[in-house]
């Protein structure tokens, strides 16, 4: 992998905006899952890995209990404020501020009224986490303001708070657990029941493709809430807690379940499985073999648990054709975003570029390869 992309805020900027320098900077990556897609929020096993574009913040004390928010990638925005303490859903993109600081108060931390200005270089509705390389930022930035005894999981669990309950997206931990812990070049193996994380070299001579489709998602949408209660009713009708406590050799019994119960329960399942096999597989440098599984997961989220669209899968295939290619994904919520794949070291660049040639010609979208990042390529969009 790269070294990271960190995108820069104008100190001049800040101060016309808010009258006074920034003191504090803080930066959080994006994520790319590698496999383990919807397994986090039924208390499975996730293996994301950081990619090179990030998220800064940049913050200064400001004045009682206000809080004022910039971002340099909201078309024509001005800074945009609340009182803490007054913090109301549904004002936008705003909403990952307000959210972050009901979070922190209800966790206990106190903070004062404080200026923040946000630049990204990660997409939004990619499908890489977006919105929680904003709040990780965010909370990094606040905790070394206001000196907070936050360890990285805490700020994790912080963040995920901000974005379920106050955002109303129902999303599972990993992608705050990612933007907080992982690094770029390594997966990290989250067991998101125990919130224990093992961290995984990527297989020697290969490198990651990461395509954004230019089909956007939203996690609050209902297609993902309707997956999610999907798992709850079949994790009910199977008498467990959740579907994480179900392994291969409940197959059987899931088959029972009424449709799409029983696919849904199944994906879950089998791809809970193949991120165990897929650590194995890079412990063991089988890059044929993670491919492999990475195909298989994109079949079962594609089938079984009905989250790609037509683009994604074409970027698949597309992604698959090539020699270079040893096996692709959708990666993220789903409903759009991007596609993973893991490339021989050395021609992902070259693989993304005829990829994505073809798949313009075919559908008229424009993707976008984000890693490798392409010469002078630092990604857009912020939340």
């Amino acid at each position: 992998m790269t070294e990271l992309l960190r995108p820069v805020v104008d100190p001049d900027e800040f101060v016309r905006l808010f009258g006074r320098p920034f003191t504090h900077e803080a930066h959080a990556c994006g994520r790319v899952n590698l496999i383990g897609e919807h397994t986090d929020y039924n208390g499975g096993f996730v293996l994301p890995t950081a990619i090179p574009q990030s998220t800064t913040a940049v913050v200064a004390p400001g004045r009682d209990r206000t809080v004022r928010a910039w971002s340099a990638d909201v078309d024509g925005a001005a800074p945009v404020g609340f009182e803490l303490g007054q913090e109301r859903p549904g004002r936008g993109w705003i909403d990952y501020v307000q959210g972050t600081t009901v979070a922190l108060a209800r966790a206990g931390f106190t903070v004062a009224g404080f200026d923040v200005a946000f630049r990204s270089y990660v997409p939004v509705g990619s499908g890489l986490s977006s919105s929680a390389a904003l709040e990780v930022s965010l909370l990094r930035a606040l905790r070394s303001l206001f000196g907070l005894a936050l360890d990285d999981v805490t700020l994790a669990k912080i963040g995920r708070a901000a974005e379920t309950d106050f955002v109303g997206a129902p999303i599972g931990i990993m992608d705050q657990m990612s933007a907080s812990l992982a690094s770029p070049g390594e997966a990290l193996f989250i067991d998101t029941r125990t919130l224990e994380t093992h961290r995984v070299p990527l297989p020697r001579g290969t490198e990651l493709l990461v395509i954004n489709s230019g089909v956007a998602h939203n996690h609050a949408a209902g297609d993902y809430r309707t997956r999610r209660a999907e798992c709850e009713r079949a994790a009910a009708l199977l008498g467990v807690r959740e579907l994480r406590d179900l392994g291969v050799g409940d197959l059987a019994r899931v088959a029972e379940l009424p449709p799409p119960l029983d696919r849904r329960a199944r994906h879950v399942i089998t791809e809970n499985q193949r991120v165990l096999d897929a650590v194995e597989a890079m412990r063991a440098g089988r890059p044929d073999v993670l491919g492999r599984l990475f195909n298989e997961s994109h079949a079962s989220q594609r089938d079984d648990y009905a989250v790609s669209v037509l683009e994604i899968d074409l970027l698949v295939e597309l992604a698959c054709e090539e020699p270079a290619v040893y096996g692709a994904r959708l990666t993220g919520g789903g409903f759009g975003g991007s596609i993973v794949a893991l490339v021989r070291e050395g021609e992902a660049a070259a693989a993304g570029s005829r990829v994505v040639a073809a798949y313009g010609a075919r559908t008229g979208h424009a993707a976008t390869v984000l890693v490798p990042p392409i010469a002078g390529h630092t990604g857009a969009g912020a939340l």
